[in-house]
């Protein structure tokens, strides 16, 4: 908009500077003939009345004391030559005193005699101005020329050169000023239309499927942007809504998923049980004198497959049903060294940088997120490995405290990565893979993230970021 407004404004400041000369020269030429034929209608009414003999010698006599009247008139200085371009008469002082009476070359003489008007203008350059100087020939009644009329250093364009200047200048003013006003406007109109633009770009790139997005309110005064605030919070309602049929969908699949796992880690046990039943009664002979044995070796296996039942429905109760909780003002350093001391692993070493660190927590789930953590180190790491290491660090960064624990284990394989807080998965011989599900739930549950690190063969750095919770 505002390259536009100057552009015309150049265009117009050209054409006006054209149109101003053109006039300029139009009025200046219509000027100086307008002030000759007056000038000549006042000589020709002279002449015509005299009662000398229209000759060059009585030039000076008819003229004796009107060629003051008339330049007075006239505002223009005047002057009478002879046919041989001698001075006869002028308006302005006398020339006696002067060294050289003035006089018409000869060259302008014959410029003048030449022309089918019997005039010819003359152009000078005075101190950068230019002038012009008119010669036409006066003529008696008959026709006959009897001298020469001089009007002479009239201003020409020169002068309205300057009057040009001024009033380009006055343009400039002008046109700077409907400038810095069209400025002024596109900034509003920019900031008017742009404004609501910018605001609806910044809610667009917050946009999310893992977030509740709020609606844009109808703030805009233009109509085009009131209708794009109306598709986009109807985009949003219609996201809301997909994203809580996803996540039901993706509960209702997780659930079935993990039902099969269970019925999994079911069935495993029972199928050893039903055959040491089924072995049991065919060889079962109440006479023989180790029968007590035998039944309590039955006993035990059927203990051993009801535990792993047990435990298998325990770790599902626990991902299923979260107790709720009971926060409570602690010192999450105190709490994470009373958990360490269940281990008796003499390689498991606590680092922290702050004695206490404060925070409204559930001590039980923070304990927890702690045992399960080690207690995965230190299943990573091998049995018959010589040098053994689990360092646990504790720092308080801003308002969060970033749990750290470091193992030198076997690490997690490439391929396992992108699985390995999925509830059912683990790569273990036992268990059903819920403690990093539950974990990451709970640390979840306080805003919190749980990351990882891991180099196959060298080790897993597992990062459990808290924000501190005062109130």
């Amino acid at each position: 908009m505002v390259v536009l407004i100057i552009a015309t404004s150049l265009l117009l400041i050209t054409i006006s500077i054209f149109q101003y000369k053109t006039i300029a020269k139009e009025y200046n030429q219509k000027r100086i003939e307008g002030k000759e034929h007056y000038v000549k209608e006042h000589i020709n009414y002279m002449l015509s009345n005299t009662k000398y003999p229209l000759t060059d010698a009585n030039i000076k006599l008819i003229f004796k004391d009107k060629i003051y009247e008339i330049s007075d008139i006239q505002n223009t200085e005047i002057q009478f030559y002879s046919l041989d371009g001698k001075l006869l008469k002028s308006s302005k002082e006398s020339f006696a005193a002067a060294t050289q009476i003035p006089t018409i070359s000869k060259f302008i003489l014959r410029l003048v005699n030449a022309s089918i008007e019997k005039r010819f203008v003359e152009v000078k350059t005075i101190n950068g101005i230019k002038y012009r100087s008119s010669y036409s020939l006066i003529k008696n009644k008959k026709f006959k020329p009897i001298g020469i009329l001089k009007l002479p250093n009239v201003p020409d364009d020169g002068y309205y050169e300057k009057k040009l200047n001024n009033f380009l200048i006055s343009l400039i003013q002008v046109y700077a000023l409907m400038i810095a006003m069209a400025f002024g406007l596109a900034y509003f109109l920019s900031t008017f239309i742009t404004k609501p633009i910018y605001d609806f770009a910044e809610k667009l790139s917050e946009t999310s499927l893992n977030q509740k997005n709020e609606k844009i309110p109808f703030s805009a005064k233009i109509k085009e942007i009131n209708m794009l605030l109306l598709a986009y919070n109807r985009m949003i309602g219609e996201l809301e809504r997909n994203a809580i049929v996803l996540a039901q969908n993706e509960r209702d699949l997780a659930w079935r998923e993990m039902a099969k796992q269970v019925a999994h880690e079911i069935k495993n046990p029972l199928t050893p049980m039903r055959l040491t039943i089924q072995s049991f009664l065919r060889k079962f002979n109440p006479e023989e004198p180790n029968i007590k044995q035998k039944l309590n070796d039955f006993s035990e296996s059927l203990i051993q497959q009801i535990d792993t039942m047990s435990a298998v429905a325990s770790a599902f109760s626990d991902f299923a049903s979260m107790p709720a909780q009971q926060n409570e003002m602690l010192n999450v350093v105190e709490v994470v060294e009373l958990t360490l001391d269940i281990f008796h692993e003499d390689y498991i070493v606590l680092e922290c940088s702050e004695k206490e660190v404060i925070s409204k927590i559930d001590r039980t789930q923070l304990i927890r997120v702690i045992t399960n953590l080690v207690k995965n180190a230190i299943q990573a790491i091998p049995e018959n490995q010589e040098t053994k290491m689990i360092l646990v660090t504790i720092e308080k960064i801003n308002k969060e405290v970033i749990i750290t624990i470091k193992d030198n284990g076997t690490g997690i394989s490439p391929e396992h990565i992108d699985n390995i807080f999925e509830p059912k998965f683990t790569t273990k011989n036992s268990g059903m893979g819920l403690g990093l599900g539950i974990i990451k739930n709970i640390i979840e549950n306080y805003n919190g993230t749980i990351t990882f690190e891991s180099k196959f063969g060298r080790g897993t750095i597992f990062t459990v970021t808290l924000p501190i919770i005062n109130s």
